[in-house]
């Protein structure tokens, strides 16, 4: 339970949206993550854009499954439904919620690790099917939860807390979303909130599988050799009355990246990130030239931001396999089960 509990007053200057509701009603609980988190600042962008298309905190799914950004769900629209799953099964839990229920809006929060890792193959069916729903990849190159290791989106060359050199190449979610075939992928950074809300309301009102990678830092591992604050110091120089560790605090990172500009931002261990942004004539619709363009840019050691490939065109889960417009949790039993005698008559036609 979180030690700080969020005020229940709220200011009467607070606007409202067409449903009547605040942005205050589209919180949740207090983050636990750690000061600085860029995690923290994807949930106020996802606040933000649940708020101005005003969806109905109760026809609002969460899904999650283990990690640092597993927990977001927890700090956005407390009215919501939510489950965090076993790790990298996310997609799985929520494929199987929205075959039960289409009528909700699924928003799917995971990490590097969780979804690049133990979840890929769950992640690669769920595009592949074009379910509904916005996946979110809170990409930070580490897994936060276990101490630091690299994850496989991490960079070749990039260290870890120790100084060790990560050699082996990274796991792009977007190229590979590209290649699968998704319908919808963005990738945005979690310090550009005026390019992160839009991207956010886009993907939200996707026909399918929306795919938006954020490049969120961790003030915890991104420390530094010689830091009197950094983990490696503490362990080595601290007296262990009790077993604890040290969470030294950081200021969160803010920049934002302009359409066809390019922006260098410093990451709290020192290493510079220099994003990009998609130019007015960027053609979102051809894959081919969309891959091309991530290719050609990555070279330069950018990091290519904003909406990169959408296809409208595509029938989502429910279209491709022909379910009722209603919620199959609202359609009665007897209409489910038709009975013996219907599975019978089934049974006869592949004898």
């Amino acid at each position: 339970m979180p030690s700080i509990a969020k005020p229940t007053a709220i200011h009467p200057s607070l606007h409202r949206n067409e449903l009547g509701l605040t942005i205050r009603d589209y919180e949740g609980s207090m983050s636990t993550l750690c000061a600085g988190c860029g995690h923290d600042s994807i949930t106020a962008a996802i606040i933000r854009a649940c708020w101005e298309i005003s969806l109905a905190p109760h026809m609002l799914a969460k899904m999650s499954g283990i990690g640092c950004s597993s927990k977001t769900p927890t700090y956005f629209v407390s009215g919501a439904h939510g489950f965090n799953s076993a790790h990298g099964r996310m997609a799985a839990i929520a494929t199987g919620a929205s075959a039960a229920n289409r009528e909700l809006t699924y928003i799917g929060v995971s990490g590097d690790g969780d979804s690049l890792s133990i979840g890929l193959g769950h992640m690669c069916h769920a595009i592949r099917r074009n379910l509904k729903m916005l996946y979110i990849i809170e990409n930070n190159g580490v897994y936060g939860l276990t101490k630091g290791q690299f994850s496989a989106s991490a960079d070749v060359g990039s260290k870890s807390k120790k100084g060790e050199p990560n050699r082996m190449a990274p796991i792009d979610s977007v190229a590979l979303a590209l290649s699968l075939g998704a319908t919808f992928v963005a990738r945005s950074f979690s310090g550009d909130k005026e390019q992160l809300v839009p991207i956010l309301k886009a993907a939200l009102s996707h026909r399918g599988f929306a795919l938006v990678d954020v490049v969120s830092p961790c003030v915890t591992f991104n420390d530094h050799a010689g830091s009197t604050k950094s983990y490696l110091y503490t362990r080595n120089n601290m007296l262990k009355a009790t077993e604890t560790d040290f969470v030294p605090p950081a200021s969160e990172i803010l920049a934002t990246i302009g359409r066809n500009g390019a922006v260098s931002v410093a990451m709290h261990d020192g290493s510079v990130v220099r994003f990009k942004g998609v130019p007015p004539d960027y053609d979102p619709t051809d894959r081919e030239k969309v891959l091309d363009y991530l290719s050609e840019h990555h070279g330069k050691g950018e990091v290519v931001t904003g909406l990169l490939y959408i296809d409208e065109s595509v029938p989502d889960m429910h279209e491709l396999n022909n379910t009722p417009a209603q919620a199959l949790a609202k359609i009665s039993f007897e209409k489910l089960c038709p009975g013996s005698a219907a599975l019978d008559a089934l049974q006869e036609d592949f004898r």
